[in-house]
């Protein structure tokens, strides 16, 4: 039996490989919009629930990366035929409330998905200033944006690798944390179980969750699909 180190190789990708980065686009893009895998269907509640296309999300998660990969945190993993079947893509910037619409035409939905994260974003923000005596800054933070596995085997063990090798440069760089926003259960217990991760608690002691059933946009998502997005958190 091979082991998965042999049946996949790892990367972190830069702006000089413009195939992967398409490649890692349409992996992430495809498990958010929805894909078969291992026999099972993979989709992002929010997205499957909104009327947000492949075309649409494709060139927001290429932008995303173009935008980003330069701060070296995006991760791909590729089978023997140099197909990109995982991908974790993640950057250093601090969280950027914008608080207005800003897609438009057959793209405009993905304002409700912008609208949850700002929701839970602001209020780590606000919450981590207290704690930390500051307000975050660039640099300080990985924060997980992305992650996509269109592989039929060894899901899990891709996702460790790629997590592994995200949070093991954090924490040589000296960054002070690894956040990300789970808009799922499954998510969540990838966050937990193979990155570390634990649910963030405010300085009153709760969790930082934007509730699904409150959004009349998304309270079409089955509450035993997912619940809502939380915040999570990995001290380094």
């Amino acid at each position: 039996m091979q082991t998965t180190l042999e049946l996949y190789t790892y990367e972190i990708i830069t702006k000089d490989q413009p195939e992967l980065i398409v490649k890692a686009a349409d992996c992430l893009a495809r498990t958010f919009i929805g894909v078969e895998a291992a026999g099972k269907w993979v989709q992002e509640p929010m997205v499957g629930q909104l009327n947000i296309g492949y075309e649409d999300f494709y060139q927001f998660t290429k932008d995303y990366l173009d935008s980003t990969i330069e701060q070296g945190y995006c991760a791909v993993a590729q089978d023997a035929n140099q197909n990109v079947v995982g991908v974790l893509a993640g950057d250093t910037n601090a969280p950027e409330i914008i608080g207005e619409d800003i897609f438009e035409g057959s793209f405009y939905d993905m304002n409700v998905i912008l609208r949850v994260l700002e929701d839970v974003d602001k209020r780590f923000m606000e919450d981590y200033k207290i704690q930390n005596g500051h307000e975050i800054k660039d640099g300080e933070l990985l924060h997980l944006f992305m992650l996509g596995v269109i592989a039929e085997h060894n899901r899990h063990e891709i996702i460790q690798q790629l997590g592994n090798r995200l949070i093991a440069k954090a924490s040589s760089q000296g960054l002070k944390a690894v956040l990300g926003e789970a808009t799922n259960p499954k998510s969540i217990r990838v966050m937990e179980k193979y990155h570390n991760m634990k649910k963030y608690i405010d300085i009153e002691g709760n969790y930082i969750v934007h509730k699904y059933q409150d959004n009349h946009k998304l309270s079409g998502i089955p509450e035993n699909v997912a619940d809502g997005t939380y915040i999570l958190i990995k001290e380094l």
